[in-house]
């Protein structure tokens, strides 16, 4: 991602350039000219005010206002201190390379916010609606439900719909990640935020602009850096104790040891006020404040570019202590859309009972029936085709090219006394038979219908047992003999059959009695209860329901499994950085305030506590947004 400075970051930076080259003149001036303190002084105050005049104005005002205890508080009693000591070259220099560590972190907050924003250029500006056979240009929150809008190419579709008419390639990479265009065509569906890339193409709305996708997701992005972490809220509060103790605890290393080893004695004041100023350089806690939030805006923003919405860091450190993952099957880790798995002929070929089997199925909405249509693909000629009659619960009877077939289940076959056998396969059979003569029937073979399994989804269940998920586990309300032929194929063996949506809530309860930390994926309507029952809610979005979406904590806007492994590594590693980060101030930040305290450390290395640790920090929370996945 090519990143460019701010009009306000280049103004900073040539404030530290021209700072730095008065403090080198400063430096050069002073060793070369013997002067007095106060010409001394002034020489090294120039380069001090020039990069450190704007942390100075806002300590005065939030001291004014009653805001003693910030950073730029210790910054500015510290300096000063420094200068009142003597110390004209350390105070100066610890401003500059205070200012430095600001612009690394405007820096590293503007390139996570980028990485977040880019979500925001999905947001449509307007929407081209037809109403009463003309075109008009309004604003997509004036759209109605139900109302035509007309997308030309290069412009985003403003709202959730239907494609009525025309074809098109849609670009959903600001979505979901996926860089490859999806084909689009009458009657499917597109999604608000997304890009027509071909084709104009018209669209029948089915939601106003506030309840669409694009809106919604929008909506997630806004506020998820409301919902803190459990370590964020710790520093807030830490930071909020801490810096009013190094206060006191400056003060006291200043005044107490002077008093008890010799008042009268300028040099033992010095020496300890030297000490003082030391000690609060280094005790700053802009390293932890800022590069614990940071972090988690860094995952955040790396998660969205890999098409993965997660609320807020909350949700961030539960995902990363998860170690079961509950899915349910239909449309989480199968499509949700029934197809012909396969097709068993008997004394005909496939081709000819695919095209008995679709002419008597092309009269019926049934999905079953509707999936038989689409494995033929070729027009069906409807005129060859009379006398349907539709047999509830059983299948369908029709007259094609003057011969009557019967087309559906078992019980059907029964009925018209054919010689059928079952399949060794499962999913939904449907058998053919034609009638030779009145009251004999011959059987012409089935047709196997299963809903399809999503093609990541058996190296998504085996990618999560590899990262070290303890329990992968599959709801379904199928039938028993369905879930396990689904489990066996994607490498499960802890499943549950014909479960109620109450059902899917109980097993959940039981697994999180049993300790685990949970997180439950679907994409339903039914599966909302589950999904805020769980310790985190994952929901497939691009396709998945709105009271799923709502209901979940992280959303999977391409649909594909493998999205769960990758958004547990994401907050994993966003984890790892955080504590590293927690760990590296605190351990530098007390062994200096050590040194300090006892005349070990002078001023510069006070520097590197502050300045340094918060460098650092900063550029190892930025390795939150660059995700690596090997699997």
């Amino acid at each position: 991602m090519k990143f460019k400075l701010t009009r306000k970051q280049k103004k900073m930076l040539y404030r530290i350039i021209a700072a730095a080259g008065l403090l080198v003149i400063a430096v050069v001036v002073t060793h070369l000219i013997d002067l007095p303190w106060w010409a001394e002084l002034l020489i090294y105050v120039i380069p001090y005010i020039v990069s450190g005049y704007d942390v100075l104005k806002t300590a005065v005002i939030n001291l004014l206002h009653g805001q003693v205890f910030d950073e730029k508080f210790l910054m500015m009693v510290a300096t000063v201190g420094a200068f009142g000591s003597g110390e004209y070259p350390e105070a100066s220099t610890v401003m500059l390379f205070y200012q430095v560590g600001e612009l690394f972190q405007s820096i590293a907050v503007g390139r996570s916010r980028k990485s977040i924003s880019s979500l925001m250029d999905i947001r449509p500006d307007s929407a081209t609606v037809i109403r009463d056979g003309i075109e008009s240009t309004v604003s997509p929150d004036e759209v109605e439900v139900g109302e035509i809008i007309v997308v030309r190419p290069g412009e985003k579709i403003p709202l959730d719909g239907i494609v009525e008419e025309g074809t098109s390639s849609v670009n959903t990479a600001a979505l979901t990640g996926e860089s490859a265009p999806v084909d689009v065509n009458y009657s499917d569906n597109v999604i608000s935020g997304t890009v027509n890339l071909t084709g104009v193409i018209k669209v029948k709305t089915t939601s106003t602009f506030g309840e669409s996708t694009v809106s919604k997701i929008l909506e997630l992005v806004e506020n998820s850096s409301e919902k803190k972490a459990k370590v964020e809220n710790f520093i807030t509060k830490f930071a909020r104790w801490y810096t009013p103790c190094v206060v006191i605890a400056a003060l006291l290393l200043a005044v107490v040891p002077p008093l008890v080893l010799g008042m009268g004695s300028w040099d033992v004041w010095k020496t300890w006020l030297v000490r003082a100023c030391v000690f609060l350089v280094v005790s700053c806690p802009c390293a932890l404040v800022v590069s614990v939030p940071l972090s988690f805006f860094g995952g955040i923003g790396g998660a969205a570019k890999e098409g993965i919405l997660i609320k807020g860091a909350n949700y961030m450190e539960t995902l990363a202590s998860i170690d079961t993952v509950v899915f349910d099957k239909t449309g989480t880790l199968t499509k949700g859309i029934f197809a012909v798995e396969d097709i068993h002929p008997q004394e005909i070929d496939k081709t000819d009972l695919l095209d008995i089997a679709a002419a008597c199925e092309s009269f019926s909405s049934h999905p079953v029936a509707q999936s038989v249509v689409r494995a033929h693909g070729d027009h069906i000629d409807k005129d060859r085709i009379s006398d349907v009659k539709e047999i509830a619960g059983k299948g369908v009877e029709a007259v094609i090219d003057g011969v009557r077939y019967f087309c559906g289940n078992g019980p059907l076959m029964e009925l018209c006394k054919a010689d059928y056998h079952d399949c060794h396969l499962t999913g939904t059979i449907i058998h053919i038979a034609k009638e030779v003569s009145e009251g004999k029937t011959e059987y012409l073979g089935h047709i196997v219908i299963n809903d399809e399994i999503k093609e990541d989804s058996a190296s998504a269940v085996k990618t999560l047992k590899k990262i070290g998920i303890k329990r992968v586990v599959m709801l379904t309300g199928d039938k028993e003999k369905v879930a396990k032929s689904v489990a066996e194929k994607l490498g499960l063996t802890d499943y549950h059959a014909e479960l109620l949506p109450a059902d899917k809530v109980e097993r959940v309860e039981k697994l999180l009695s049993e300790g685990c930390k949970l997180a439950f994926t679907g994409d339903g309507i039914n599966d909302a209860p589950v999904l805020m029952r769980a310790d985190l809610g994952i929901a497939m979005g691009a396709m998945g329901s709105d009271a799923a979406i709502e209901s979940a904590d992280v959303v999977l806007m391409d649909d594909k499994t493998m999205g769960i492994a990758k958004a547990v590594l994401i907050a994993r590693k966003t984890m790892r950085i955080v504590k590293e980060n927690v760990f590296f101030a605190l351990a530098v930040k007390a062994l200096i305030l050590v040194l300090g305290a006892v005349g070990i450390a002078n001023m510069w290395l006070a520097v590197f506590g502050d300045v340094g640790v918060l460098i650092l920090a900063i550029l190892n929370a930025v390795r939150a947004m660059k995700i690596k996945f090997k699997y």
